[in-house]
């Protein structure tokens, strides 16, 4: 095998090397040296092969087989190749893989290639380089979720090396064109780039962890920093949408001018000779939405789930619970919506209305969702168009789903129906595409097909000459058939056959024992004897051929030349036909919306700019899901942050409900701010400008951050970032180290809280002790979720009344969760030493050195260890195996203490 890095060695100005290549090898290698980044796709005949560390890289990701074709210096070199039928499969698996790859394509005819004197190989050249987030092909993409590609640009270093005060971010989809810029203080990047979740992300060679956090670094792909010059990327914006000035898309800052720059560059550089389809950039309203960071995301499952149901995928998310898109662009729009609640509460309203519009219209809203659910994806359908990777079925997309958006909006339209503002919005969005529509119906078959190369896309009747030539093409099919019975009268042999093979054509194919009339017949020539058969070729066959082949392919040319002409007609209208796709998105988004409302009993929240926060009966939309699902009936829970109780202190023991009940008004604020109703009875949510979550523990090993690390550098984010206007929900702040450093920290953190931040909170703990905080600070309120011990069980009620938890019944839930009886039991004897000791020293670890667990030797006499032991002994909750066990402790407690 050769060794890793072999194929870089050799196109690294290694003259000899290339030399002693075959010329085969020879291109591959120079190829290869314009695309040292990625795998190279190297196309020949019926498959795509690679070599050297290429085909390492690949076999290991795609599970193939690795094999060797020749020798290269001495070498052998490694090979692997995938067939060119079915590369998108693999190239999905690279993809995903984490690699780029380049293809490398035959730019020329083999048959051309011979002609040339000498050994001469077919010409090939990289025609597109695939990467995560230039992804067009359906198949390729997930339909429900856009396909970011995103540019971050930091701003200017000031001598000191502190960030500029501001970074320019880029982003867009080139499966539907879509384009938008944001400029952000460096440290609102991770969470931008949270929400949008890009596929791909490019940044500057050279800048450091000051510029852009050691995360975002890790995970993108360094460009040319010329490509990130801001008059650069000025220049490139209006050559490619040809304009003069970019005034008429909105103010830019210089560092969103520079990322968006530099995603064109990239995007050109990877399209290669295509043109993908994008909408001139739209720049985003820094605070025009909830911002919302990584960790809060992660925390509260907006988009992915956790634990066992989600496991990072989609299944267990908020968006997966409350999607009834029927279209994959409403799926999109709804993921958007999520991923950025408004902050104007305007804005809000419009939403809510037109969602509002939908749920009284209980006859409209299912015909509504029927016309929908027969929508193709139109934007990217039209994204293929656009970038050459298209087929005639994506042309019939097109027509389909233009013609029913003009007839769904002609339904919406009518003069009876009171619409409210985003409605008619909406409808007016949708353009005047009657005239294409009908080009395209009359040009196309109902039901093109996938593949152009086979024909039968255009439809009869559209051509009189295309259809001349399918005729003389039918005729010579039939004329075949008759030279076939003919053949057989005047030879006598009755097995005697017209065929047709890729290779020989139209041939004369008889079985080889009656061969000898045709081989002694001046009229037939011998072409080829196989085993039991003998092929042979005529005058007449041949001329035949040649007309129905000359036939044949001069009506491909001719629909491949019309399909064109549609195409071109289609792209004209790219802009419109977007605003007619994005018009669609947004319907089925408050369709689904409203059918969810209805079906779930879910009500319009009450969005304004104030700082109410007041929730009737709330629940957890995905644990509400879970429980219907299990038979189960989800208990609802009221929340009042209002002015004089606007933090609230909620204990509670493990298990019973505390963290359901913060993400929940959590979540009602996102899906309120998102425009939706709300899982409640009533809500009043005054808009949230900042949402955090501190809820759950885990680890960063990767970023060298242990539990308790990653609790603490979330909790600094949200004392530093959060306003008087914001909502946090903090869960066992400080539980991640000993009893006294957390209980200090959850205390100064409580009070800052309250004393600076001022803003609305949901804080839950063990720390029983913070409750005394209630007589100091005048907006604290205590909560507590209530849980009752019966016969020896813990109940959860999952109910939040006022009041504080009287204990935290840890030992009942560790005995649910299976820990040994035996550890129970000690552990029972161990708190009711330790609660002792308290009550008479306000120490919580005093007297710990008396117990054998803890001190080298007892230091009590047999005879209390023994009533303690018996004291802490619960009789309605042991079983007769325990109880056994018991028996043996307390015979060892009562024996005397050895030296």
């Amino acid at each position: 095998m050769a060794p890793r890095c072999f194929a870089a060695a050799m196109v690294r100005g290694n003259s000899d090397a290339m030399t002693a290549a075959s010329p085969m090898i020879a291109q591959f290698l120079a190829l290869k040296d314009t695309a040292p980044d990625c795998l190279l796709f190297f196309r020949m005949g019926d498959f795509y092969e690679m070599f050297f560390d290429d085909a390492v890289a690949a076999a290991a990701t795609l599970d193939i087989a690795l094999t060797k074709r020749g020798e290269h210096l001495g070498v052998a070199i490694p090979m692997c190749g995938v067939p060119v039928h079915a590369a998108d499969v693999y190239l999905a698996r690279l993809i995903k893989g984490g690699h780029r790859v380049a293809i490398a394509e035959q730019i020329e005819d083999p048959a051309a290639a011979r002609k040339r004197p000498g050994k001469s190989i077919v010409a090939r050249a990289i025609t597109r380089v695939v990467t995560p987030g230039t992804l067009t092909e359906a198949h390729l993409l997930d339909p429900k979720r856009a396909n970011w590609l995103a540019a971050v640009a930091p701003g200017p270093v000031t001598k000191d090396s502190a960030p500029g005060p501001v970074t320019g971010l880029a982003w867009c989809d080139l499966s539907t064109g879509a384009f938008a810029t944001r400029a952000c203080a460096p440290g609102e990047v991770a969470a931008e780039l949270a929400r949008l979740a890009p596929a791909e992300l490019i940044y500057p060679e050279g800048i450091t962890d000051t510029q852009l956090a050691h995360a975002e670094l890790s995970r993108g792909t360094p460009r040319p920093p010329l490509d990130f010059a801001p008059a650069r990327g000025e220049a490139r914006l209006k050559a490619r949408f040809g304009v003069a000035t970019l005034d008429g898309f909105g103010v830019f800052t210089a560092p969103e001018i520079a990322a968006a720059g530099a995603l064109l560059a990239y995007v050109e550089a990877t399209a290669m000779a295509a043109v993908p389809l994008l909408a001139p950039p739209r720049p985003e309203i820094p605070g025009s939405t909830m911002a919302i960071d990584a960790a809060t995301r992660t925390s509260l499952e907006l988009a992915r789930g956790g634990g066992s149901v989600g496991g990072g995928t989609r299944a267990g998310s908020l968006e997966a619970a409350i999607d009834r898109t029927v279209t994959a662009g409403g799926g999109r729009q709804l993921s958007a919506d999520l991923a950025a609640p408004l902050t104007d509460a305007a804005l809000v309203g419009d939403r809510l209305d037109f969602v509002g519009w939908f749920a009284g219209a209980a006859i409209l809203r299912p015909r509504t969702r029927d016309a929908l659910a027969a929508m193709p994806d139109v934007a990217r359908a039209l994204g293929r168009l656009a970038v050459g990777r298209w087929t005639p079925r994506d042309l019939g997309a097109l027509r389909d789903g233009l013609a029913l958006a003009l007839a769904l909006k002609t339904a919406l339209s009518a003069p009876s129906l009171t619409t409210p503002a985003l409605l008619t919005a909406t409808l007016v969005r949708i353009g005047a595409h009657g005239g294409l529509v009908e080009a395209l119906r009359r040009a196309l078959v109902p039901e093109p097909p996938i593949d152009a190369g086979t024909g039968g896309s255009i439809a009869p009747g559209y051509d009189p000459a295309l259809d001349a030539l399918r005729e003389t093409a039918r005729d010579g099919r039939c004329a075949v058939i008759a030279l076939e019975a003919k053949l057989r009268a005047e030879t006598g042999v009755a097995a005697l056959k017209i065929r047709h093979n890729g290779v020989l054509g139209y041939h004369i194919e008889v079985v080889a024992r009656a061969a000898d009339p045709l081989l002694g017949d001046a009229r037939f020539i011998h072409r080829q004897t196989l085993a039991g058969v003998v092929r042979f070729g005529s005058v007449d066959l041949s001329a035949l051929a040649a007309t129905i082949a000359q036939a044949g392919d001069h009506a491909l040319a001719a629909e491949a030349a019309h399909l064109e002409e549609l195409r071109d007609q289609v792209l004209a209208e790219a802009a419109a036909i977007t605003e007619t796709a994005a018009a669609l998105a947004r319907l089925d988004v408050a369709a689904a919306l409203a059918d969810l409302a209805t079906t779930e009993n879910w009500v319009r929240p009450t969005v304004d700019a104030t700082t109410a926060f007041h929730v009737e009966a709330g629940r957890h939309p995905v644990v509400e899901a879970a429980v219907k699902a299990a038979r189960g009936v989800f208990v609802a829970n009221d929340c009042n942050l209002s002015a004089d109780e606007r933090l609230w202190l909620v204990t509670g023991p493990n298990m019973a409900g505390k963290s359901t009940f913060l993400r929940q008004n959590a979540l009602i604020a996102v899906l309120a701010q998102a425009g939706s109703f709300v899982p409640a009875r009533a809500a009043h949510i005054g808009v949230v400008d900042r949402l955090f979550s501190r809820v759950g523990a885990a680890d960063d090993l990767a970023q060298g951050r242990s539990t308790f690390m990653v609790e603490m550098v979330e909790t600094a984010a949200i004392l530093s970032g959060a306003t008087a206007r914001s909502l946090i929900i903090l869960d066992e702040v400080g539980r991640g180290t000993s009893t006294y450093d957390g209980l200090a920290i959850a205390w100064a953190v409580l009070e800052a809280v309250h004393d600076d931040l001022q803003c609305r909170c949901l804080f839950a703990t063990h720390y029983h002790e913070l409750v005394a905080l209630k007589d100091r600070l005048r907006s604290l309120a205590t909560a507590c979720v209530t849980a009752r011990e019966w016969k020896g069980d813990l109940v959860f009620l999952h109910e939040v009344r006022p009041g504080a938890a009287d204990k935290s019944y840890g030992l009942a839930v560790a005995r649910l969760a299976g820990v040994p009886a035996p550890v129970l039991s000690r552990a029972r004897s161990v708190l009711a030493r330790l609660e002792a000791n308290r009550d008479r020293t306000g120490g919580l670890a005093a007297g710990l050195g008396n117990l054998p667990l803890f001190g080298a030797a007892p230091a009590v006499a047999a005879g209390d260890a023994l009533r303690d032991r018996l004291a802490a002994i619960d009789t309605d909750a042991i079983t007769p195996r325990e109880a056994l066990d018991l028996l043996a402790e307390l015979q060892a407690l009562a024996q005397p203490a050895s030296d």
